[in-house]
């Protein structure tokens, strides 16, 4: 059974003219039903994806940039506006987990290496050394090996980092 069984997005109290609102995924409102511990959203580029998965993020207190709870950069981007039309299902709400988006993945990086000059011991949990002393595609791996345990993880484009083969052992972790 996964964490998040449900999401609604009503968006009745919003102007449907304006973004995300306006989005034709999302401008009449959603209900989707999670069913299992894996959850796929696909589709052409500009029908709200990355939205969902940004506003899902916010409502679970995650940072938005990327990271969990206990990570706090770029702390001044408000509430993502989605969010606020938006209710989630727990079947069992959870306290841990992780937004990893890949266009901000940088930014996560550099947080890390500052963290990691106070606490060396910080890299432990990213494969032991740096995000930028790996490639691309290492560190994402390393990311979702060393950080992803029993929790709620939201990946966005997550492949985007990853060769075929790469994405194939990302499966199976």
């Amino acid at each position: 059974m996964p964490f998040l069984s449900y999401l609604t997005i009503d968006t009745s109290n919003f102007d449907s003219q304006i973004f995300p609102y306006n989005i034709p995924s999302i401008r009449d409102g959603v209900q989707l039903n999670l069913r299992s511990n894996v959850t796929f959203f696909v589709g052409e580029n500009g029908t709200g994806k990355s939205t969902v998965i940004e506003a899902i993020a916010d409502k679970c207190g995650f940072n938005v940039q990327g990271g969990n709870r206990n990570h706090v950069y770029n702390a001044e981007q408000e509430q993502q506006p989605l969010a606020k039309a938006m209710r989630l299902g727990w079947s069992t709400k959870t306290p841990y987990g992780f937004f990893m988006r890949a266009e901000s993945y940088f930014n996560f990086a550099n947080y890390i290496d500052e963290m990691a000059k106070e606490f060396p011991s910080t890299l432990k949990a990213y494969g032991g050394k740096s995000l930028h002393h790996q490639s691309h595609g290492e560190s994402f791996l390393n990311l979702f090996t060393h950080k992803f345990d029993d929790g709620i993880y939201l990946l966005d484009e997550p492949e985007a980092a990853l060769s075929p083969q790469r994405q194939l052992s990302f499966l199976s972790i």
